[in-house]
């Protein structure tokens, strides 16, 4: 039993699988947490700019210490002038393109690294700033370009060890660190670079994949409830159309009467088969949908519950066997309203198990005061030991090792999170005899239908 929904387009009509690549879910891509506007890109150049104007002219004034003013003055105008070129030159709004958000954030680190080589190099203490260019770009760039800027910032680093002006201070003497511990400095912001933007990188990758897995998740129970809404208006065009065809077969039969030659009986018998045709079609089609706008039908046992998860795929390799559990204290079960998220999640933890179960899936279900449970366990192999603790999340799955299935590894994670959705928590376990065990744990007040005494004699009538 393993997680997936590669098989609800052969096996279960009501819950075809969704078009996953509207979704952009391939987890293969190189994630990016989004493009970002030049806009963004100018303001943070304009807070560098104060910081470091600041951060100058207090060393400078305030402090004492000698440093080049001019030249530090003049490498900070330079970027107030790219930002006032490109406030002017460009519309701010719209999202920049990946070479040009590269471009300027190449800039900004290189900007820095000149800033911090007239102003002691490595050992100034403004130079973990380097770090934050490299962030950005792995928030707003693919691969290939936050990867090479952080390149140019590591390898900027060395050239800031080697050449830089004496640190500002305000003894006569200049601050000389010893070798090695300018060797520290390095490798502590090279290790400060790499670290930081693989995090980053890797909790955009996750963002990423979680995002695109909840958008698969709404689209599933969105296209079982656009479904259950066009059953409504199907027994409903069934109800209003039964009128007027009753009208137009009765005015025919009063023409069939009436006629005069053999040319307009047949026309008036063809208007009375055509319109019983109709009022048949509307018949069988308010049959097999007015159930759901019917309060009754939203009424269900917990056993027929777990039947009419199971049914799609009885007659399959694997028998399936649906059973309650009753106690001498809850002997009877409860009657449940009808979820769709609990049909579908119930249905696929089904599904998965008949796809890998030898020759047997059990399902059992339970009940208490406050809860109800529902255990779906097969006697396959059960779940492969390196995925057992990650399932749950998406992208998890065996059948990309499987001729013909090729799934997402979406299953399990949407079944999970309709279950979640409803107050319910999934443990997903391999039983201690073989195969694998999913157990559902529901909160019966909440999922419990109201009492038979409560529902109007409406809501009986079919």
């Amino acid at each position: 039993m393993a997680d997936d929904l590669g098989k609800n387009n052969t096996v279960r009509d009501t819950n075809t699988e969704p078009d996953w690549s509207e979704l952009d879910a391939d987890p293969n891509l190189t994630p990016v947490f989004g493009r970002v506007r030049l806009r963004t890109l100018i303001l943070l150049r304009w807070l560098a700019v104060t910081g470091q104007t600041m951060a100058v002219i207090v060393v400078y004034y305030g402090l004492g210490f000698d440093l080049p003013l001019g030249a530090c003055l003049g490498v900070i105008a330079a970027s107030a002038w790219v930002n006032a070129w490109l406030s002017l030159a460009m519309p701010t709004q719209r999202f920049a393109k990946d070479w040009e958000a590269f471009l300027q954030l190449a800039y900004d680190v290189i900007q820095l690294m000149v800033l911090l080589a007239l102003t002691g190099g490595l050992t100034n203490p403004f130079s973990v700033m380097l770090v934050g260019p490299v962030v950005i770009a792995v928030a707003a760039l693919p691969g290939r370009w936050w990867l090479t800027l952080a390149a140019i910032a590591i390898v900027g680093s060395i050239s800031l060890s080697i050449w830089h002006l004496p640190l500002p201070w305000s003894d006569a003497e200049a601050v000389v660190l010893p070798s090695t511990y300018r060797a520290g400095i390095w490798v502590a912001l090279a290790i400060a670079i790499a670290f930081t933007a693989v995090y980053a990188w890797r909790v955009g990758f996750e963002a990423q994949r979680m995002g695109a897995a909840l958008a698969a998740t709404q689209s599933v129970l969105a296209r079982e409830q656009r479904l259950s809404a066009l059953g409504a208006l199907a027994a409903a065009a069934a109800h209003e159309l039964g009128t007027p065809l009753a009208t137009i077969q009765l005015t025919a039969k009063e023409m069939l009467r009436a006629a005069q030659d053999d040319l307009s009986r047949e026309d008036a018998d063809l208007i009375i088969s055509q319109a019983q045709r109709c009022r048949d079609i509307l018949q069988r089609l308010s049959q097999s949908s007015h159930n759901t706008a019917d309060k009754m039908h939203e009424r269900i046992g917990l056993r027929e519950l777990m039947e009419e998860a199971a049914a799609p795929l009885k007659g399959l390799d694997a028998h399936v066997v649906v059973k309650l559990a009753p106690t001498p204290e809850h002997p009877d079960a409860p009657v449940l309203k009808r979820q769709t998220e609990l049909l579908y999640g119930l249905g696929n933890f089904i599904e998965n198990a008949v796809d890998f179960a030898q020759t047997e899936v059990q399902i059992i279900g339970a009940w208490s005061d406050t809860q109800l449970n529902i255990i779906v366990q097969d006697d396959g192999p059960g779940f492969p030991p390196d995925i057992l603790a990650k399932l749950g999340e998406p992208y998890v799955t065996t059948r990309r090792s499987q001729p013909g299935y090729g799934g997402l590894g979406l299953g399990v994670f949407i079944a999970v999170t309709l279950i979640e959705r409803i107050g319910g928590t999934v443990d997903l376990t391999n039983a201690m005899d073989g195969g694998a065990r999913v157990s559902l744990t529901l909160p019966r007040a909440a999922l419990e239908a109201e009492p038979m005494s409560d529902v109007g004699a409406s809501d009986l009538s079919p």
